[in-house]
């Protein structure tokens, strides 16, 4: 059984570990701490019933651009884990979050012409549409797609193109079925016990490091 959940920052280092197991765009420790501090609602993993994390997905609200709207900044699931829905389940996740606690009128993300498998879940099962194409968006010179969801039911109206080179990116390439361990599962099975006594614990340590975010940012 695997659930998906809000991740916390005790997940980083596992959401890290499962992006270089399964996709060649990397990113920096502290770009997932970044999105964390930023946008904590919009970041999702998918957890075993061991408590390890075998997909997530990083995402951000487009903050500069003149309509509020999400970006998928990287969607990951495990090649042993594919096929049981997991990245829709993610994707979904994120995308109600944007909608309802920063009322994103739309959801934007990068996937690369040749990844097939990613191109019709997004297309066929998430109702993504393609925008533009941004040429030699990837780091080997690839092109990416510049893919839309609609939230809200309202229309995409073409605001000028932003070409920001953030690389962003997306899952389906060779992932193998290694993980960190986690602490904290929030699925069930195992000694209940200490996974309750891990899940307090790990909730006390996310709600001191709020309250100094908070501070800070006051």
């Amino acid at each position: 059984m695997v659930c998906i959940r809000k991740a916390t920052i005790d997940d980083l280092l596992a959401m890290q570990a499962c992006n270089l197991f399964c996709l060649p765009e990397n990113y920096q420790m502290k770009y997932y701490f970044y999105h964390i501090l930023s946008w904590p609602q919009l970041l999702y993993v998918a957890e075993d019933y061991n408590g390890r994390i075998v997909g997530y997905v990083l995402a951000k609200m487009e903050e500069e651009s003149n309509e509020c709207h999400g970006h998928i900044t990287s969607l990951a699931v495990l090649r042993t884990h594919r096929k049981l829905g997991l990245a829709t389940k993610l994707m979904s996740a994120a995308q109600n979050a944007m909608e309802q606690v920063y009322g994103a009128e739309y959801v934007s993300l990068h996937v690369r012409k040749s990844n097939r498998a990613a191109f019709k879940l997004y297309t066929e099962t998430l109702g993504y549409k393609i925008h533009d194409i941004e040429a030699k968006y990837y780091a080997d010179g690839e092109d990416a797609y510049d893919m839309r969801k609609q939230l809200k039911g309202k229309q995409i109206h073409g605001t000028g193109h932003h070409h920001h080179h953030h690389h962003h990116h997306h899952h389906h390439h060779h992932g193998h079925g290694h993980g960190h361990q986690h602490g904290g599962g929030c699925c069930s099975g195992g000694d209940s016990g200490s996974v309750a006594e891990i899940k307090a614990e790990s909730k006390a340590n996310a709600s001191k490091s709020d309250s100094k975010v908070n501070e800070k940012s006051g």
